[in-house]
This record gives C-alpha cells, sequence and structure tokens, in this order.
C-alpha cells in the first residue's frame, strides 16, 4: 500500500524555532502572529481527532516535528503512530517539545513545560519569550497566551480545557495582537505583562484559513474550515 500526502513545503514547526533542515537557521523568524495562527492550526486539526470521528483519537505525540507547514505557513497535524482511542486513555500526558532534557539543570529549567509554568505562576511569562520578537508582542495577548498554555497542561486530562475552548482561546489571542497594531512598538512585552489590566471583551475572529489533520490511516484525513471549529463550545472530546 502506498500513501500520498500534500507537499508540505515550509517543513516542520521545529526547523523555524531551531533551525536545521528545511526552513532552519536561515530563514526568517516566525512574527508573534505567525506564531499564533500556527497555534490556532494545530488546534483545529487536534480538535477534529478528538470530535471528528465516532470515538475519540488522542494524538499522544504533539510536539514541533509533528506539526507541518505548507508554503503559506498553515499548520498541519502529522503522524499518528502513536494515536489511541479514548476515552480509555482519558488520563494523557502534556507533552512538551523541546529536544534536550537536561538533568544538570535546576527543576524548573529541566523540562520546557515546567520552565514556562514557573514563570507563569511569579506572573512573568515574559521571561520565556524569544528574544527576536521583544518589543512586538502586546501583552495582552502574551499574557492570554500564558493563560491557556498553563490550563493545557495539568496533571489530569479532566483539569485540561476542551480544544475547542483551546481554539477559541487562541483565536482571541490572535484578535488582541492585530487590534492594536497601529499602535507599535508596543509597550515592552518582556518587562510588564504582569502589571497589564484585563483587555476589553471582544468577539470570536473569523479565520479565513483552512487546515488538515492526516496521519498513518487515510480514512482519518479531512479538511474542515476555521469558522465551523470555531463555533464548537460545549463539545465533550478533549
Amino acid at each position: 500500500m502506498i500513501l500520498v500526502y500534500e507537499y508540505m513545503e515550509k517543513g516542520p514547526l521545529r526547523n523555524h524555532l531551531y533551525g536545521g533542515g528545511v526552513g532552519g537557521a536561515n530563514s526568517a523568524c516566525l512574527s508573534w502572529k505567525q506564531r499564533l495562527e500556527i497555534c490556532i492550526g494545530a488546534a483545529r486539526g487536534l480538535h477534529y481527532l478528538h470530535t471528528g470521528y465516532s470515538d475519540n483519537i488522542i494524538h499522544r505525540d504533539v510536539k514541533s516535528t509533528n506539526i507541518l507547514l505548507d508554503e503559506d505557513y498553515v499548520a498541519k497535524v502529522a503522524d499518528f503512530g502513536l494515536s489511541r482511542l479514548g476515552p480509555a486513555y482519558g488520563e494523557t500526558h502534556a507533552l512538551c517539545a523541546r529536544p534536550v532534557i537536561d538533568p544538570n539543570l535546576a527543576l524548573e529549567q529541566i523540562n520546557l513545560a515546567e520552565w514556562a509554568l514557573h514563570w507563569q505562576r511569579k506572573g512573568q511569562i515574559e521571561k520565556i519569550v524569544d528574544p527576536r520578537l521583544e518589543g512586538k508582542i502586546n501583552p495582552n495577548s502574551l499574557r492570554k497566551f500564558g493563560e491557556t498554555a498553563g490550563k493545557c497542561l495539568a496533571e489530569y486530562g479532566v483539569d485540561r480545557p476542551t480544544m475547542a475552548d483551546v481554539l477559541w482561546n487562541l483565536e482571541y489571542t490572535l484578535q488582541l495582537q492585530e487590534t492594536e497594531l497601529r499602535r507599535e512598538p508596543f509597550e515592552d512585552s518582556r518587562s510588564a505583562v504582569s502589571d497589564i489590566p484585563v483587555g476589553a471583551a471582544m468577539g470570536r475572529m473569523p479565520s479565513t484559513s483552512m487546515t488538515m489533520s492526516y496521519g498513518t490511516a487515510g480514512e482519518y484525513d479531512t479538511s474542515r474550515s476555521t469558522v465551523v471549529f470555531s463555533q464548537l463550545m460545549t463539545d465533550q472530546g478533549r
């Protein structure tokens, strides 16, 4: 049997974050807006896996090497080799994409997720921002992103938000970034996030792109528009 997939011109997300291979060290730095759009695309793909099939499908290996980008940087979720059907695997683990685990570092630095949570608890999430993005992130957007990511890292699945909730929050995070583009440069997003009041309420931002999840089983291949997924806020799949 031969499986044929769409060619993903920009390669894996990892290369654009850490260098190496297609989209590596010589590629332009991904903007905060691009990073949010990639997260939104991945969230859509995971939402379909969790809710678009008669049995919930849990990916179990989400990391930057499994998020592929097409020529327009639209994210697609790939590699379902470790997938399992839920809810038998209800207590899944929040996985991080950091390539190296260094036991010689302090506890909060050994694992990227733990390190991020350490600064989130201190109200200083700006400490983990890519230095290349300094001064280019709306602090409200950064804070909302940190809150959303922190909830996704809860130890037990029942305490984590559904992917529909994650998708909505990421779209809101992107909207916070885009509503103040005319005010660049932003207040330093690496130094004052914890002091900024909650932003004004906004409606859900419709998306104009489409995404698809694909893996080792052709029957799970699909494409869905953002508008469809962004309206699903009460689905039970996680």
